[in-house]
């Protein structure tokens, strides 16, 4: 499947849309966002690999790079009647690795309103999204908690911050934080890092729209406004309002327009990084570099320059 040939018609500068590819596991219909996907392919030899995750099948090569395969039906608890025969290739929080799943289908285009949040069925939900349509449930999984479980380097970029001097934690901690982050387990290490770093009031919202929500009808229209919300903090793939609608509302409303944003995501490729620009984002940060995020923080509220934050 060409992917590639679609990338420069996706999520249009703040229209909220975004396309899926369809794949399937068994008899459950999953997607995943065209934006993270390289290309599918054929299955290909793998090579195994001693004492690698349960959930990798070993290594294969594409045009002469090494690339780990997630076994998805296997991570999934999945059992299936034939075997798997396609691989999505992905790049994401720019780590390349390939997902083996019984067949792909093809590519939907839809708003991030049909998006809803998937429901709370169970602590260990792989589900961050749900899509209906008109024959069919699509279930949108979360790769990125997939990847972090098998590579702790993640985890541990997302709990690993510079330490800071009293001063500047007792600074920090009189700062409140707005953060949009649908991924439950990287959302809960995101806020708990930003706690742990000294910045004690965040506020968290699973999706934009809710956001957008308590930005429009909960502040106070009787403070300032940076005494409620100084720093906005987003990612860009979410259910019912995407980061780059959130940043557009934002930066079209007189009351929040100089709030500092910066989008914190898996999607921050060069042409991601046009449109946030475009929309007037402060800053865009790949997950899971959350040093790098304190440190443009700190930037942005404070005028404190981190030597090498970039």
């Amino acid at each position: 499947m060409a992917v590639e040939e679609n990338k420069g018609i996706l999520l249009e500068t703040g229209t909220n849309e975004f396309e899926i590819v369809e794949f399937s596991i068994g008899s459950v219909n999953y997607g995943i966002n065209v934006a993270k996907v390289r290309e599918v392919i054929t299955r290909t030899p793998v090579t195994e690999m001693p004492q690698a995750h349960p959930y990798i099948d070993g290594l294969f090569t594409l045009r002469g790079k090494a690339i780990p395969l997630v076994n998805l039906p296997r991570c999934l608890n999945v059992q299936t009647m034939d075997e798997p025969k396609n691989i999505i290739v992905t790049e994401i929080n720019n780590y390349d690795i390939g997902f083996l799943v019984d067949s792909v289908s093809r590519i939907h285009r839809i708003s991030w309103k049909n998006m809803e949040p998937a429901p709370e069925v169970g602590d260990q939900s792989r589900v961050v999204g749900i899509v209906k349509m008109q024959e069919k449930i699509i279930l949108l999984l979360d790769f990125e908690t997939i990847i972090a479980e098998i590579n702790p380097e993640i985890n541990a970029k997302l709990t690993t911050f510079d330490d800071a001097t009293t001063d500047m934690k007792v600074e920090r901690s009189n700062v409140h934080v707005l953060c949009a982050e649908d991924s439950p387990l990287l959302r809960e290490l995101l806020v708990n890092t930003l706690h742990e770093s000294g910045y004690r009031f965040v506020r968290d919202f699973n999706n934009g729209q809710d956001a957008w929500n308590y930005l429009s009808t909960n502040l106070s229209s009787d403070l300032p406004i940076e005494d409620q919300v100084r720093v906005i903090i987003s990612d860009i793939e979410m259910p019912q309002m995407d980061g780059h609608r959130l940043l557009k509302l934002v930066r079209s409303d007189p009351r929040f327009n100089q709030i500092p944003f910066i989008l914190f995501s898996s999607l921050i490729s060069e042409e991601m990084r046009r449109k946030g620009e475009s929309l007037g984002a402060n800053g865009q940060i790949s997950k899971p570099e959350i040093n790098q995020l304190i440190g443009l923080m700190d930037e942005l509220i404070f005028g404190i320059k981190r030597s090498g934050n970039e």
